[in-house]
């Protein structure tokens, strides 16, 4: 498959565009300046300059799949982490991109059960995880725990209804279970949690998975 990876400058992002280079997939790295280029190609991927708030049609034309690993850091949640992902969806969908991975976040489908200052993030996740599913698109979403930059181990658990405050998961094993779930036809229409755990990643999403 030839995959964007959306956010591919970002501490997930990074971590899925290696992945990809290193695999036999093509990767194209989404980035928002010119000037961040040069780190997408060190890699083995090629660098499209995009803004998830502006045109995204040449950023996606000849591509198969999508990894959505972008974010605005808490600083335009509802221009970047919905609107922008909704527009992904959309322009996705014109160009006949059939499968796309979502990275949302644990407590997306509870928000006001979480602290204050995580609402209206995991509000803005929520609504561009429902606009997702609703499309036509062949979606995995995968919301995980808080994020470490500890080192990968490759071993995860998913499931409904994981602890948010026993979630934590390394950012290298999150990208890991993107990638791994681009063809993992278990994961087609699945939204499911996720933390560090025992399981390798291939094992865990062999089994339909729910969240």
């Amino acid at each position: 498959m030839n995959v964007l990876v959306a956010g591919s400058h970002g501490q997930v992002g990074r971590h899925a565009t290696r992945i990809l280079a290193e695999s036999d997939h093509g990767v194209r790295g989404m980035v928002r300046a010119e000037s961040q280029a040069p780190d997408i190609e060190d890699v083995g991927a090629e660098p499209v300059v995009a803004d998830l708030t502006g045109d995204l049609s040449h950023a996606v034309e000849g591509i198969d799949a999508i990894v959505f690993a972008a974010g605005s850091g808490g600083e335009d949640v509802w221009g970047v982490d919905r609107d922008g992902a909704i527009a992904l969806v959309d322009e996705a969908a014109a160009e006949g991109v059939e499968r796309f991975v979502m990275l949302s976040s644990i407590g997306a489908d509870r928000p006001d059960d979480a602290p204050k200052a995580l609402r209206e993030y995991l509000r803005a996740k929520a609504e561009a995880d429902e606009y997702l599913r609703e499309s036509d698109l062949t979606y995995t979403i995968v919301r995980p725990g808080p994020l470490t930059n500890e080192g990968g181990t490759g071993r995860i658990r998913t499931g409904a209804d994981i602890d948010a405050e026993d979630a934590e998961i390394p950012r290298e094993d999150v990208a890991r279970t993107l990638v791994a779930a681009l063809e993992a036809e278990s994961t087609y229409g699945e939204t499911f949690e996720l933390a560090a755990g025992d399981e390798p990643i291939e094992e865990a999403l062999r089994e339909p998975l729910e969240g």
